[in-house]
């Protein structure tokens, strides 16, 4: 895309998820735009063979699927969890480690367990952030590309029922220390919502505010 503008998103759009959680979240932040979103997982599309080495590459192949199949442009986010401690696992395979069935309680005991094996109890030890590689692809092959991150710590127990996957054992950066609470104890709108409703805090959001500010009114 050197050189090229970026391309402006209208109408109808494919969200390249079968994940029910990434899906609400998308689907609030595209809502004020009058994006019409409809999810492959609606549309009965297969979850491509997601064999990149990156979230970008991963994001990409999700959404390029997706748009060569419908003919519509499709939005995809490839996103995880990545743990200084653990020399970056679980980072791409992160959907991965909770098994099909999606068992994110057992995946973050896993992580746990790791990091206890190698003595990483205290909070400078579980250093830890979330990335979110987001891709909006055209059926003429025009790609647009985003990425962010939000840095936290480790905590244990988990804490919190709100969002998903690994949320309520991430504690973000920046919360006042009497008062800090989980991605897992926040509400959508302090997670993810976007001025003036929230603080964008979490790597989605951060990453749907870079393409917002490109490709969207």
């Amino acid at each position: 895309m050197s050189g090229e503008k970026h391309r402006h998103i209208a109408g109808r759009l494919v969200i390249a998820t079968h994940n029910s959680g990434k899906l609400a979240e998308m689907r609030e932040l595209l809502a004020p735009y009058g994006i019409d979103a409809i999810s492959a997982g609606e549309l009965g599309l297969s979850e491509p063979n997601e064999t990149g080495m990156t979230f970008g590459d991963n994001a990409r192949i999700k959404a390029q699927a997706a748009a060569n199949v419908v003919k519509l442009p499709a939005f995809a986010d490839d996103s995880g969890i990545v743990v200084d401690a653990l020399d970056g696992e679980p980072g791409i395979y992160s959907a991965r480690w909770a098994g099909p069935n999606k068992d994110f309680a057992a995946a973050m005991a896993t992580i746990e367990q790791k990091l206890n094996e190698r003595g990483a109890t205290v909070a400078s030890q579980r250093r830890a952030h979330f990335v979110s590689a987001l891709c909006v692809a055209w059926p003429d092959g025009h790609l647009e590309e985003f990425e962010a991150r939000v840095d936290g710590i480790l905590v244990w127990p988990p804490r919190g029922k709100q969002g998903f996957g690994y949320d309520p054992m991430f504690l973000p950066d920046g919360q006042p220390d009497d008062h800090a609470r989980t991605f897992g104890e926040m509400s959508s709108d302090e997670k993810h919502g976007l001025p003036p409703r929230g603080k964008g805090l979490s790597h989605r959001a951060r990453a749907f505010l870079k393409l917002a500010e490109a490709c969207l009114e």
